[in-house]
């Protein structure tokens, strides 16, 4: 005689919601983020923050008006090999 119970069903595993992270703007920043460009301190530029291979938490800025591009981490700027070494995955 065939069983008349249900297979069990697995129950999704139930995830913690991730934080909420405030959307930004390429163009518009809140108040407290405004930040002009470094080398021409033009007042609007697009940053860009990131989370690099190795985990090294990195901000890109890049100015419209006088082309400068630039790295920082932890508020110290980082050259564009280092950025690329942080990027390499594991061999």
């Amino acid at each position: 005689m065939p069983s008349t119970r249900a297979a069990a069903v697995p129950r999704p595993r139930t995830r913690r919601p991730a934080p909420v992270v405030p959307l930004g703007s390429l163009t518009q920043t809140a108040a407290s983020e405004v930040v002009g460009c470094p080398s021409c301190e033009a007042p609007r530029v697009t940053r860009l923050a990131m989370t690099l291979t190795d985990g090294t938490a990195a901000v890109f800025t890049s100015c419209g008006r006088c082309d400068h591009r630039g790295w920082e981490a932890d508020g110290v700027g980082l050259r564009i090999e280092d950025v690329l070494a942080r990027t390499r995955r594991p061999a």
